[in-house]
């Protein structure tokens, strides 16, 4: 409070901000890569949207090991945790909640069914995950690499022992 403020008697005290939502937990993200692969287990379900969702469900849960290599708060790490929480249970869910004959048939977007869209949202993030995958697995990859270069640099020179045998 100013001085100005105390001369007329004060002001109102500002309000608390809201606190932030607490991160999604290995749990969090878990149940909802569940939850979705349980909607799309549902037999009217196309068959063409529970592939494309489990092979979405599948990067995930293989990327989620690897987050550490991409950094926690990279985007990257950011970008799989947000599509097992949001952007895959969204997508999925909302075509889910449109009636099936209307959502396949009827265009609803450039010529494109519900359907069509979904489809093209799945591929989308599928293609992603597999970008993210790639590139936390590169990391480890490089490793790989740097340390056999380091190996032979450091015994690559040394003369070969080609005779085992022992003479007496």
């Amino acid at each position: 409070m100013g001085f100005f403020d105390w001369l007329r008697g004060g002001s109102k005290p500002e309000p608390e901000p809201e606190p932030l939502p607490a991160a999604p937990t290995a749990k969090d993200i878990s149940a909802s890569l569940v939850e979705v692969e349980e909607l799309v287990a549902n037999p009217d379900v196309p068959g063409v949207v529970r592939a494309r969702t489990l092979r979405v469900t599948d990067l995930v849960r293989k990327a989620l090991p690897r987050l550490e290599n991409l950094g926690l708060g990279s985007y990257d790490a950011y970008s799989v945790i947000a599509t097992a929480t949001d952007y895959l249970p969204e997508a999925v869910g909302a075509y889910l909640r449109l009636p099936r004959d209307w959502a396949d048939t009827r265009p609803v977007q450039g010529g494109k069914t519900s359907l069509l869209l979904l489809i093209d949202q799945l591929d989308l993030l599928g293609t992603t995950m597999d970008k993210i995958y790639d590139a936390a697995n590169r990391t480890d990859a490089q490793a790989l690499i740097a340390h056999g270069q380091f190996l032979q640099e450091k015994f690559g020179h040394a003369p070969a022992v080609t005779d085992m045998t022992v003479t007496q």
